[in-house]
């Protein structure tokens, strides 16, 4: 078996594929820890942690909203920007089908099926993010111009403050 911190992931191969340069991160993953508990572990501020929501709209097609650690999506501002009569989230077994990954190892990169990304557009501001590298317990930090280099996200403003 190899070390954990060689071990490849779709997500992994998907941003060597596209050479982009990326540092590993592990942490202990707790459930329903969420990006609040990535944050700490890493120590680093939890708006630097973006992550992966599979979301769906009215007809059951899943897409992908990529979102501050600290901050929730307006669903309402989504659909809309997006074009879409309602978009919610996925119950995690409907995510976890459509991404390959499981609900807290999600990643935007080496998805198991092609889906419409949606980024908030703030992201972009940031130096370096901090991103779900394909399991849980795992972040690849990149900067955000790679994200939009490889994954071409349709940009977005649909933050809520916490």
């Amino acid at each position: 078996m190899k070390p954990k911190a060689t071990a490849e992931t779709p997500a992994t191969k998907q941003l060597r594929d596209a050479k982009v340069a990326f540092r590993n991160h592990f942490y202990e993953y707790q459930e329903h820890g969420g990006t609040r508990v990535s944050s700490q572990a890493l120590q680093v501020p939890e708006h630097v942690v973006i992550k992966t929501l599979v979301m769906e709209d009215e007809d059951a097609n899943p897409l992908i909203v990529l979102m501050h650690g600290d901050r929730q999506v307006s669903t309402k501002s989504l659909a809309r920007q997006a074009g879409r009569k309602r978009i919610e989230p996925c119950k995690p077994d409907v995510a976890n089908r459509h991404s390959g990954f499981l609900v807290g190892g999600t990643s935007p990169f080496g998805t198991r099926k092609r889906m419409p990304i949606y980024m908030e557009a703030s992201i972009l501001e940031l130096p370096e993010i901090y991103i779900n590298g394909g399991r849980r317990g795992y972040l690849v930090s990149i900067a955000p111009a790679e994200l939009v280099r490889v994954l071409a996200p349709t940009l977005v403003n649909v933050a809520l403050a916490d």
